[in-house]
């Protein structure tokens, strides 16, 4: 008897053990009972009924990363083009996702790849190489709306590689050459234009300033020369009274100042080695005489105004 006991003890044990399931973090597992589905395990400890009940699908709930294998696309200007992309998805719906289709990676895997097509294939290869942005926007509609019914998310459709025939892209390759040329000729033509415009500018400002430079200078001339004909003036006033109140003495005066005067350029002029003066010796002493009998007059008067 204790041997029975200790063996129904024994299947009690074997079958609490068979009922208790453990479902790990990020997972969704399926029960189903006489293989049809009842709930969704989520996360954590879940007891089920050994023999009745049984683990239909382990499902994979976190954000996943599906890679979709390169092909060979034909555009709309009839260019074949390599294409690779990648979908990232989450599986929101266990049920959906494990009993809605048969194999849903590769189910998601041909739905894009179909849509890949029939979306570049409605656009030139210029497009398909610079619209990436539209061609992700369109494919994640489209492949969201249709694996909805699958309990999936499309979270992100990336285009990974766009890779155009050889001969077109050395004709690219062509092309973007020639272009940055002729930007680089642009460029220094309009360098070298606005270097003429600012040497024109420096030019005109530099003839404006020696013109108004050489009419301040004429200025400044008519005005000494205008002031020397007035100093003139007033010396010629002030000989013409002096002689006219001193007699020929002060006439004498000046005239040996300037004899005077002569005679010493002639004595400092670097090229004269011999001077010869065509004149008596008598005039010179009698121009000397007038100058002191000036003199003794001048000396004559100051005394009297004393």
């Amino acid at each position: 008897m204790e041997y029975f006991f200790g063996l129904l003890v024994l299947i009690a044990i074997i079958f609490v053990m068979m009922g208790v399931t453990v479902v790990r973090q990020g997972f969704v597992y399926t029960i189903e009972r006489f293989g049809r589905y009842t709930y969704s395990a989520q996360p954590g400890l879940t007891v089920i009924i050994p023999f009745f009940d049984r683990v239909g699908r382990k499902v994979n709930v976190m954000e996943q990363v599906l890679d979709i294998p390169g092909q060979e696309i034909i555009t709309k200007d009839n260019a074949m083009v390599g294409v690779d992309a990648v979908v990232f998805f989450q599986v929101l719906d266990a049920a959906k996702a494990a009993y809605e289709v048969s194999d849903l990676y590769n189910a998601i895997m041909q739905i894009t790849t179909t849509n890949l097509r029939t979306v570049m294939g409605s656009m030139d290869l210029d497009e398909t190489l610079s619209k990436r942005d539209d061609i992700n926007g369109r494919l994640l509609s489209v492949v969201d709306h249709a694996t909805s019914p699958w309990g999936v998310k499309i979270t992100r459709v990336e285009v990974k590689d766009i890779r155009p025939p050889a001969d077109i892209s050395n004709a690219m390759a062509r092309q973007m050459k020639a272009e940055r040329e002729k930007r680089a000729q642009i460029l220094e033509a309009e360098g070298m234009r606005a270097a003429e415009i600012l040497r024109a500018e420096g030019e005109k400002q530099s003839q404006i300033l020696q013109a108004e430079g050489r009419k301040e200078a004429a200025f400044r001339d008519a005005e000494a020369r205008e002031r020397e004909a007035e100093a003139e003036a007033k010396a010629t006033v002030m000989v013409s009274d002096s002689i006219a109140t001193s007699g020929t003495q002060a006439l004498n005066y000046f005239i040996a100042q300037k004899y005077t005067e002569a005679i010493s350029q002639f004595a400092t002029s670097p090229n004269a080695k011999t001077i010869l003066f065509p004149v008596e010796a008598t005039q010179l002493i009698g121009t000397l005489g007038g100058i002191g009998e000036l003199a003794k007059e001048a000396l004559a008067t100051g005394d009297k105004q004393a």
